[in-house]
């Protein structure tokens, strides 16, 4: 399927790379204008990926009205950010509260396969180190095939169970079969977060601490809980979570049926036990 192909540097030292986001400096910022990206470039003309078909548990987020960040499990949130840079080819890795202080190099090449910028302006790409394909064109349009995709940092991160399937509209079908591929290899091998993971399973949430330190769970539901319990940080009280993901109004469909629904039609609460009752790999998010 076609892409666009933009080659450049990934840098990591002053940034907070995590397991599903870094940072990319094209080495032509003329090719960049000619994909018509809407990214939002800093002022050395680096911006932020988003790797298209994954999520790793959170390392730092902050939801609205949050006096700080918040996390999963570090253990396997870290190690995912770890997987990522050792993939694309960092070694000694040094951070400070999250942030890359030293790193070897300083700088790897390397290229993305991107379609558009999400409402953030982080470029939402498969990521690889580094030359393209030989016939590729900087800014031009690339054909991905699913060889191709087995290369990427994205296919890595899911096939070593560091990161959870998480899809949108836009990827195309027999791509998202390569990469689901991958997510069933790693759960059969109880690799990395499915040795823990409890998402469809169902899990107690009686404090804030657990999603933090021992609930190991889609990292977009961890961030509509975070939200809703930052509201209120005073007590856990699960009675209205289901209305508030209603509010939130995340649009889907599940494969199984192809129905467009919402997030909150696929999530059961029962007191303080939650649990999503469809394989993430079963389910695409409509991008807003």
């Amino acid at each position: 399927m076609t892409f666009k192909v933009i080659t450049g540097q990934f840098r990591v030292i002053g940034a907070q790379p995590d397991g599903d986001s870094i940072r990319f400096y094209p080495h032509d910022s003329a090719a960049l204008a000619r994909t018509g990206l809407a990214v939002r470039p800093n002022a050395q003309g680096g911006f932020q990926l988003r790797l298209d078909g994954i999520d790793a548990l959170e390392t730092h987020y902050r939801p609205p009205h949050a006096a700080h960040n918040w996390h999963q499990p570090p253990e396997l949130a870290d190690k995912a950010s770890a997987e990522l840079l050792a993939f694309l080819g960092f070694t000694d890795v040094t951070r400070k509260e999250q942030t890359v202080t030293a790193a070897t190099p300083a700088t790897i090449d390397g290229y993305i396969l991107t379609k558009f910028a999400d409402k953030y302006g982080r470029a939402v790409a498969f990521a690889f180190p580094g030359e393209p394909d030989t016939g590729a064109h900087d800014g031009g349009a690339h054909f991905v095939d699913p060889d191709e995709l087995t290369r990427s940092a994205n296919h890595h991160l899911l096939e070593q169970g560091l990161a959870y399937p998480t899809y949108y509209s836009g990827l195309f079908p027999d791509l998202r079969q390569v990469l689901t591929a991958a997510v069933e290899t790693a759960r059969g091998k109880a690799s990395g977060i499915w040795a823990q993971d409890v998402t469809t399973v169902g899990f107690d949430v009686t404090s804030i601490d657990d999603l933090e330190s021992r609930v190991v769970i889609l990292p977009k539901l961890f961030r509509r809980l975070a939200e809703y319990l930052a509201a209120d940080t005073s007590a856990v009280d699960m009675s209205h979570f289901d209305q508030f993901l209603a509010a939130h109004g995340d649009e889907l469909y599940t494969l199984d049926t192809g129905h467009s629904t919402h997030l909150d039609t696929l999530v059961e609460v029962r007191g303080s036990r939650v649990r999503l009752t469809v394989a993430p790999e079963d389910i695409i998010f409509r991008e807003k």
